[in-house]
């Protein structure tokens, strides 16, 4: 028996070793770390349990047949994350560029089904130069199969992505599927077709950062949710977005202990929003000033800034925020800014995890770019998110909630549990003065003094209209507060409806308009 554990451990060394020390050290060179090293840094120490270390590729094509590839190129198993049980895989490029094979492939399965039984958050580490061409439709056969998981596991388990590298092609397609992508600056790359592609086709010259870096998918296209410095960095942000969501579908998310009191009156709140309706503000601030401890971890922090997302607690229970960014666009809302959000709002309902929403939003952004766009299309969608949404869902509206947008932020209408507003909001179809040139154009344009009139006339409609009260007098606003008391009116009714109850019709599923 010595000799064959003996045996086993030489085996578990070179396996341990995947492409070898010359080839570790150049991925260090390149500011990267080995799969077996990121998956130290991202678990509990000494928790992680591999699965699968033994497996070898089947090809015996194209040079393949003396080929070893440690591990096949990605090492599969569960660990631990702050003590909660989380599967994973990590390409390792030191072996074959990670490229993926057909038992590559069977490995990822593999675990993606554990976490799945299990009930346990999955993340994928991705350094990979693609499919391995070698083994030809069997690589692409191993993408399908984990495409079709990621899509089986949607809403069941969390699924987090970390871009640690090259991922192109249809590699780029399971971790869009996932529910986060994380990227590292300067070293992530992600692109259907790489430069040279590009060139050879559209004759447009980009660099592989401009085409596919992390800047690009987290400012432009939204592909990624999240923008790290480094490797390190970016698994503390995997362990921070672990912290506030629960472990599957039928649980609900941590609650942590806080010494912020839910009772706690904040008098900063009076002087934060502006009363001018025209003038911005950072509505972080709004944001820090209600939620435990200050603590809010944004999500999508550089795509579609005129909103606002990501987690928070309440009392020590997790929420998920959205809110309008008055500092950005005037916290309009578009096409960017509705995908944003309503993709967001569907991963905190799958998740159980309370929405909470503040509204200051003037309407939906103007313009050829928008309706060619299809902003009608994607506006659908925040609509469709609201609507469908069961967890329970809380709005306060601190300034501005005009037309069709009023209605997508969560209201009353679209099944919100409480809606509270503040003094100084203005619920109408649109904002005073613009009411008030359509409504009394007549009167205006025949006055001694238009301009006289025409203030006079925005005055009597913000009196008639632009205000709380008549939204309030009809039901649809559950109460007008005091901004200092926000906190605690929203703890309480958070607690009162926590466990909520809401069928939907029986349906295989509905068809958002994507």
């Amino acid at each position: 028996m010595e000799d064959l554990i003996k045996e086993l451990e030489e085996k578990k060394k070179k396996i341990s070793l995947g492409g070898g020390p010359k080839r570790i050290e150049k991925q260090h060179q390149k500011g990267k770390l080995t799969a077996r090293e990121r998956i130290e840094k991202l678990f509990d120490q000494g928790s992680f349990q591999e699965i699968g270390m033994f497996v070898e590729h089947h090809s015996q094509d194209l040079g393949m047949e003396d080929k070893e590839i440690p591990a096949d190129g990605v090492i599969t198993g569960l660990g631990t994350i702050d003590g909660r049980t989380v599967y994973v895989y990590a390409q390792d490029f030191t072996t074959m560029g990670g490229s993926l094979g057909e038992m590559h492939a069977k490995k990822i399965s593999r675990v993606m089904d554990l976490a799945k039984k299990a009930g346990a958050p999955f993340v994928s580490l991705l350094d990979s130069g693609g499919a391995r061409i070698q083994e030809g439709v069997h690589s692409l056969k191993g993408y399908g199969e984990i495409f079709r998981r990621n899509t089986e596991n949607s809403g069941v388990v969390p699924q987090i992505s970390a871009i640690l590298g090259p991922c192109a092609g249809g590699a780029v397609y399971s971790p869009a599927i996932t529910d986060f992508v994380f990227m590292v600056d300067h070293t992530s790359k992600m692109f259907i077709t790489g430069p040279q592609v590009v060139k050879s086709v559209t004759g447009e010259e980009v660099s592989a950062e401009e085409l596919g870096g992390g800047s690009t998918h987290n400012q432009v296209s939204g592909v990624a949710h999240f923008l790290a410095e480094n490797e390190e960095d970016s698994f503390a942000q995997i362990k921070r977005l672990i912290s506030f969501i629960p472990n599957n579908n039928l649980e609900g998310a941590p609650v942590k202990k806080t010494d912020d009191s839910p009772e706690r009156i904040e008098e900063k709140l009076k002087d934060v929003v502006p009363i001018n309706p025209n003038k911005a503000y950072d509505i972080r601030d709004v944001i820090e000033l209600v939620v435990d401890d200050k603590d809010f971890f944004e999500v999508h922090k550089y795509f579609a800034k005129n909103i606002v997302i990501g987690f928070a607690r309440l009392n020590g229970r997790s929420v998920g925020i959205i809110a309008n960014q008055p500092s950005f666009k005037a916290g309009t809302l578009d096409i960017d800014s509705s995908d944003k959000a309503a993709r967001f709002i569907r991963f905190c309902d799958s998740f159980n995890i309370p929405i909470l929403t503040f509204t200051d939003v003037p309407g939906y952004l103007p313009g050829v770019d928008q309706e060619y766009g299809g902003v009608i299309r994607h506006g659908a969608k925040l609509l469709y998110a609201f609507s469908e949404a069961t967890v329970p869902k809380l709005n306060v509206i601190l300034r501005k909630a005009y037309g069709g947008a009023y209605i997508a932020m969560n209201s009353s209408h679209l099944g919100a549990d409480y809606v509270f507003a503040w003094p100084n909001a203005e619920i109408a179809v649109m904002g005073p003065e613009g009411a008030a040139n359509i409504i009394f154009r007549r009167e205006i344009k025949g006055a001694e003094d238009p301009d006289k009139m025409r203030q006079e006339k925005i005055e009597e409609y913000k009196d008639n209209f632009a205000n709380p009260y008549r939204a309030a007098a009809e039901g649809y606003v559950d109460d007008v507060i005091d901004p200092c008391d926000t906190r605690p009116r929203l703890i309480m009714a958070l607690e009162s409806i926590i466990g909520k109850r809401e069928s939907k019709p029986n349906k295989k599923h509905g068809n958002i308009p994507l």
